[in-house]
Order: C-alpha cells, then structure tokens, then sequence
C-alpha cells in the first residue's frame, strides 16, 4: 500500500499470517483480530473466548509422584471430579520420580513436630501398605548410619532422640560389635540401625497411582507443557504445547518448575528452584558383598543433604552416591546438560548469591567431588575402608529442586501455598516419594477448603 513503509507492510503481514495459523491450529476456541479497533484496555488485540471442549473441574500440572497421588486421593473423595493432569514430558514420573534412588525413608532425620516428620512415618507405613496391596516389589532392608568419631556418636545419640520422637519403628543405637555383625566391611566406633527403612521402584509405584486415576476417570495429557495461564469469567484458560484447556481451579505440582507455574500465575512464591545434580556410581557386582544393608553417613545439620551412601535398589544393584552440584538446568541430569535460561535465573537471583557466599567451601569441595572419583572414593572410605576407585561403575544421576529463599536460606522442610483459585505444591523434598500418599492427602484438604469442595 502506498504510504507505508516496509517495516508496516511486515508486521501486517505478520499479522496475517498469526490470524490463519491460530485459525488452523485450534479454529474454534481464540479469534484474535488485530486490524479491528477495540475498546477494550487491550490496544494490540480483540479476543473472543469460547468455553473449549477440554473444561474441567480440577487440572493438576505435573504427573509426577505428588501430582498422581492428590489426584487419587481427590477422585477417591470426590468420584463426579473432572480432573486432568498435564505433563511436559512423554510419560509419567520421569523428573525427579524417575531419578529417585528408590529409598523408602524411616524418619530419622526430621525436627519433630516438622512436615517432614508428620508425613514421613506416616508416609512409610501407607507406602508399605499399598505395596503389599498392589503386588508391587519392595524390601525392608534396614539403614545403619556410621559414626566414625565422638563427635559424629554426640550426633547420633540426637538423631536417635528425634527418630524416637517420630515414633520410627524398631530404631536403636548399635555399639562397635553389633555394627560388626551387622556390616562386617564397614568401620565406625557406633551407629544408628532403622530396620525398617527400605527400597522400592517409585515409577513402579507412580504406574499404579496413574492406572488407577485413569479408571477413576481422570485424563492424563503427556507432552503439554503448560505455555501460559489466562483468567477470563470464571476459568482458567491454560496454553499447552498440545493445545488449550480450562479448568475452575489448579493444583501445581510441577517439582523443577512450581516456582515458575506460581509465577505463570501472578503468585510470587518467595523462592527460587536451584537445581543440584547428584551424581551416583555403581558398585561392581563381584564386591557387592560388602554393602548389605543401607549405609549412610552422619550427616552435617547444616545442610539438607545426607552425604554420600552406599544404597540398595530394586533394579537390582549397588549404588554410591550422591554428592550435590549445582546443575546449569533443571533437568540437567549429565554434566554437559546447559540451558541459558536456566542458569540466568539463577545467577540473576539474589538468594543464590547470598547462598553461595555462605556456603562456597561446601560448594568447592561437592564441585571437586564430581570432577575427581579419588575425592569420591576417599569420602566412601571412610565407612567401607575396602572399597577402591576400580570397584566403582558408572551410574546415573538425579536433580534435586532444592528451594532456596530470597535470603539464600535452604528451604528442607516442605511449601505448599493456596490461592483464591490454586493450590501450588512449591517444595516437596525427600521424603516426598515415601510421603507421597500423605501429601497427597494433605494438598486434597488443602483443595476441599481452597476451591469449596466440602
């Protein structure tokens, strides 16, 4: 057209172009006209919505453990709920369910009186129970946590306190002799023993979780990764990479990314998601021997990690690991794993910094840990003085959501905050795999009372 510039005649173009691909991609849901002169308050576009066909009751984001959990806690309370679930990835549980070592938690650790502590006894005994119920594999193969000097024996006589304070089935403290008997390769002058700690396949359990959500009539959407949220008369109008659905209220249960779903959703959780990868090895099958039971460290009572640890699992093999690596993605399960965006939220993020001032030794030397198996080694030396650098196999990883606040304080316990119209599981750390069942139940009470459901 005469009088304008090729820059306009682009960008009608352009717009043109956005009419007949949104048209084509999903006609009857978004009429966008851009040519049109609104009234709106909106100067760039007129849309139009429509109620689209997928409009539920409840959608939860996230098919992970906890996302399937409250979903059948929900459905078993509420069977008329129309409840979709959408993943970003090809199949369920496959984040931090899929890389978890598989550990059903006893309770030791955990400040009575903490989330941590209410859900994780509780947790283990209804994680046994719907074992046995559903056929599914598990062991009770009992954890020893090893002493090596007093001052480590001072620590452990505190945790005995709290996991007896938790109510943790069948725990004792073990002298030199008995942890002889017990782990006749491990040196330590005493040790914690929970008989009944033990190991099951959480994707093995998720599976169950998701068939029987399904056959209660909920909807499972795999490769939906929420784009946006958008409120319009009552709904929640949600953008996925597999199309647009609507729902009255929302549960965020995205693990890696809840605090990015909060934010989709004009909620400033008041933390961040800093990835940590941990890094495990495998134990060569002809020197397994020396690992019986679950052997962990004392931990240190300023971090939330346990160190690492020799851990059995149900796939039928030895692991040693982790240590604790800040990831530059939050999937960043390989250390070659970058994203740009990932890692500009977390150098742009003051509590990172705040963190890592208060923290850098720690973080030097988990650094050094991953770049050197010797340092990895000396570490598991210190409980199985036997084991050697060629006794180790490569292994697999897992990333841990580790929230930090904007003090740069690690957040161990865990966060779940309601809106007028969502509820946002924003921080569910281990033991949120054993608990899985008791916070589910406890993000279903949370939903009756936020969306109105009693």
């Amino acid at each position: 057209m005469k009088g304008q510039s090729k820059l306009q005649q682009a960008r009608r173009e352009f717009r043109v172009l956005l009419i007949f691909w949104n048209a084509l991609r999903k006609p009857p849901l978004v009429i966008i006209c851009a040519d049109c002169q609104p009234k709106t308050a909106n100067p760039e576009y007129w849309i139009q919505y429509r109620v689209p066909e997928n409009q539920y009751d409840i959608i939860v984001v996230g098919a992970g453990i906890i996302g399937l959990s409250t979903t059948l806690t929900l459905l078993e309370r509420h069977p008329g709920l129309k409840i979709a679930l959408l993943e970003k990835g090809d199949d369920i549980a496959q984040q931090q369910t899929g890389h978890n070592s598989g550990v059903i938690h006893s309770g030791i650790y955990y400040k009575p009186g903490s989330f941590k502590a209410q859900f994780c006894v509780e947790g283990r005994a209804s994680m046994v129970k719907f074992c046995q119920e559903n056929e599914i594999p598990y062991r009770e193969i009992g954890k020893v946590i090893v002493a090596s000097d007093d001052v480590q024996v001072e620590r452990l006589k505190i945790l005995e306190e709290r996991g007896k304070a938790n109510d943790v089935e069948g725990l004792r403290l073990v002298d030199q002799d008995e942890l002889a008997e017990l782990e006749p390769h491990v040196k330590g002058i005493a040790a914690l023993f929970a008989p009944k700690t033990g190991i099951v396949n959480y994707q093995d359990v998720s599976r169950v979780y998701a068939e029987k959500v399904q056959n209660a009539g909920a909807e499972i959407h795999l490769n939906s990764k929420v784009e946006s949220f958008e409120r319009h008369d009552g709904l929640i109008y949600i953008e996925t990479e597999s199309g647009e659905f609507s729902a009255k209220n929302i549960i965020n249960c995205a693990g890696l990314h809840s605090d990015r779903v909060a934010r989709m959703m004009g909620v400033d959780p008041g933390l961040h998601i800093i990835p940590f990868r941990g890094e495990y090895y495998t134990i060569k099958k002809e020197r397994e021997h020396m690992v019986k039971h679950l052997i962990y460290p004392v931990p240190d009572p300023a971090f939330p990690f346990l160190g690492v640890h020799f851990t059995h699992n149900m796939k039928g093999y030895v692991e040693a690991g982790p240590n604790a690596v800040l990831a530059m993605r939050r999937e960043g399960y390989r250390k070659r794993d970058f994203s740009i965006g990932d890692s500009w939220e977390t150098f742009t993020f003051g509590g990172f910094w705040k963190m890592t001032a208060r923290d850098w030794k720690t973080g030097f030397y988990e650094v050094n840990r991953s770049l050197r198996k010797s340092v990895f080694v000396k570490d598991l030396q210190k409980m199985i003085p036997e084991i050697k650098k060629s006794d180790l196999g490569t292994g697999g990883s897992g990333v841990r959501a580790q929230a930090v606040d904007n003090q740069g304080n690690l957040l161990d316990d865990f966060r779940i905050a309601q809106t007028e119209d969502a509820v946002h599981v924003l921080n569910a750390p281990s033991p949120g795999a054993t608990s899985s069942l008791v916070i589910g139940n406890r993000v279903a009470d949370m939903a009756e009372e936020t969306f109105a459901l009693i």
